[in-house]
C-alpha cells in the first residue's frame, strides 16, 4: 500500500494548526511545517504520500515545492492552496502536475474530498500501470500460475489472439479465471489504453440490464431521472467483457446481435442511433452448444461470439499446478512472513477435486493462515470438507474385492440418497461430506433419481 502520511506546509500557523488538526482527526497521520525549506528536507527523509502546500510563501513559492517534490517522487500527490487571486497559477500548477487545488476559504468536508479523491485516483492509477505492466507479456497470468500443458496451450492462444481485434469466448467453470484472461486478452492489445468494462449479464436484475448495456434516457421509465450512458458507450474504443453471457435472457440476446454486426444502437426510450468502437469478450460458464441444441440461446448469436473459443481447465485437470498456487498464496496472504504446509496437508489439497477451482483453493489458503499459530499449515488448518471431499470413497462399503473405486464410489453415493429419500442435503450429511461435493460427484458419475 502506498503512503498516505501528509506533509503540510504554511507560513501561516494557525491556519497550519486547525489543518493539522482536522486532518489527524480523520487518522492521517500529518507533518507540519510553516518553512518551506526546511518542509522539503523533511520531504527527502519521510515516507510521504501527499504535500499540501499553500502558493503564496515568502522565499520559496507552491510551484517550486511542486517541481521539487515531483522531481523526487512522481507519484505523490500535491494538492496547492490559492487565494482567488492565484487561482491561474492554480491551474497552471494542476497541469504540471499537481493532483489538485483548494481555494480560500475552504470548508473542513471540501479539504477531506479533495485529500481522499487525490489518493483514490492516484492509487487507481497505479494499480491500472501495474495490471498493463504485469498483463501485457507472459508474466501477466500471475494469478493463473501453472506449468500444466493444457494451461499453457491458453496461454500460446491468448499471445496469438490478443493484438486483434477477434471476438473472443471464454469457457470455463467457476472461480478458473474467466475475467483474468480477458483483461489479460485487453491489455495485450493495441486498445490497452482505452477502458476495459465489465458487465455481469447474471448479477444484472433483468428489468435493467438492457439499460446497463445501452443505457437510457430520461423518463424512459420510472426512476430514469436523466440521461444515461450503457456500459457499450463507456467502453467505446476498448473492451467490453460480457461475463455469464449465457443467463443472457432470450429477448435481449437478438439485439446484442444486432449490436456485435452493426456496432450501433439506441438507447432505452431513445431514438437517436449511436456508434461505437468496441472489442466483445464474452465468458460464460455453462455449454453454449448445448444451450443452441435446446433453442435456450440463439445459435447466430452463439457463432458471433465464438469466433475464436478459449477453454479454461478446472483445478482438477491440473493438480500439478496445485504447489505451485498454494506456494503463491502463502506469500499473498502471510504478508511477509514465511509459511510452509506439510507434507499430509499438501496431500489432502492436491487430493481434492475442488469444484470451486482457483478461487476456492485461494479461499481456504487464506483461511489456513489466519487460522494457523505458527510458519507451518498441518493438516489441522485444511477444512473438513477437503478432508472429507478428497475421498469420496473412504464412506463406501467394501461390498466386492472385484469392484473399481468409482463403483464403490457411486455404491456409497447411491445408498445414501435412497437413504436420504434422495434429499441432497441429508445425503451429504450422512456421507460427511459438503452438499457442492456430493452434487459434483453425482455429475461426475452421472448419478441421477429414478
Amino acid at each position: 500500500m502506498r503512503s498516505s502520511r501528509i506533509l503540510l506546509i504554511d507560513d501561516d500557523e494557525s491556519l497550519l494548526k486547525v489543518l493539522r488538526h482536522q486532518l489527524a482527526k480523520e487518522g492521517f497521520t500529518v507533518t507540519a511545517c510553516d518553512d518551506p525549506s526546511r518542509a522539503l528536507r523533511e520531504f527527502e527523509l519521510g515516507d510521504y504520500g501527499v504535500v499540501i502546500s499553500d502558493i503564496q510563501m515568502p522565499g520559496f513559492s507552491g510551484m517550486d515545492v511542486l517541481r521539487a517534490v515531483k522531481e523526487k517522487s512522481e507519484d505523490t500527490v500535491v494538492i496547492l492552496i490559492t487565494a482567488y487571486g492565484t487561482i491561474k497559477d492554480a491551474v497552471e500548477a494542476v497541469k504540471l502536475g499537481a493532483s489538485d487545488y483548494l481555494t480560500k476559504p475552504f470548508e473542513k468536508e471540501e479539504l477531506l474530498l479533495v485529500v481522499n479523491r487525490s489518493l483514490k485516483n492516484r492509487d487507481l492509477e497505479a494499480e491500472n500501470v501495474e495490471l498493463r505492466s504485469q498483463l501485457t507479456e507472459r508474466s501477466s497470468f500471475d494469478s493463473m500460475i501453472g506449468r500444466n500443458a493444457k494451461l499453457d496451450a491458453v496461454f500460446r492462444l491468448v499471445s496469438k489472439v490478443a493484438p486483434r481485434d477477434t471476438t473472443v469466448l471464454i469457457l470455463g467453470e467457476s472461480g478458473t479465471g474467466k475475467e483474468l484472461l480477458a483483461r489479460a486478452i485487453h491489455y495485450g492489445s493495441n486498445r490497452k489504453d482505452k477502458p476495459f468494462v465489465t458487465v455481469s449479464c447474471s448479477a444484472i436484475p433483468e428489468t435493467l440490464v438492457e439499460s446497463e448495456l445501452f443505457g437510457h434516457v430520461k423518463g424512459a421509465f420510472t426512476g430514469a431521472i436523466r440521461d444515461r450512458r450503457g456500459k457499450f458507450e463507456v467502453a467505446n474504443g476498448g473492451t467490453i467483457f460480457l461475463d455469464e453471457i449465457g443467463d443472457l435472457k432470450p429477448e435481449l440476446q437478438g439485439k446484442l446481435l444486432r449490436v456485435l454486426q452493426e456496432m450501433e444502437f439506441e438507447r432505452v426510450g431513445g431514438t437517436d442511433t449511436i456508434k461505437v468502437d468496441v472489442r466483445v469478450i464474452a465468458a460464460t460458464h455453462r455449454d453454449l452448444a448445448a444451450a443452441v441444441s435446446r433453442t435456450e440461446f440463439r445459435e447466430d448469436l452463439y457463432y458471433r461470439l465464438s469466433v475464436v473459443p478459449i477453454t479454461i481447465p478446472p483445478l482438477r485437470d491440473r493438480k500439478d499446478d496445485i504447489p505451485l498456487l498454494v506456494d503463491h498464496f502463502l506469500r499473498k496472504f502471510a504478508e511477509g512472513a514465511k509459511m510452509r504446509l506439510s507434507r499430509q496437508a499438501l496431500d489432502m489439497l492436491t487430493e481434492y477435486d475442488w469444484p470451486g477451482n482457483v478461487r476456492e483453493l485461494e479461499n481456504v489458503i487464506e483461511r489456513a493462515v489466519v487460522l494457523s499459530d505458527g510458519d507451518k499449515i498441518t493438516e489441522e488448518e485444511v477444512p473438513d470438507f477437503v478432508k472429507a471431499g478428497h475421498d469420496v470413497s473412504r464412506s463406501a462399503p467394501v461390498t466386492s474385492g472385484d469392484a473399481s473405486l468409482e463403483d464403490l464410489e457411486r455404491e456409497a453415493i447411491v445408498g445414501a440418497l435412497e437413504k436420504a429419500g434422495w434429499n441432497q442435503t441429508r445425503a451429504a450429511a450422512l456421507l460427511k461430506v459438503p452438499r457442492h461435493v456430493l452434487i459434483y460427484r453425482m455429475k461426475k458419475l452421472r448419478i441421477e433419481k429414478p
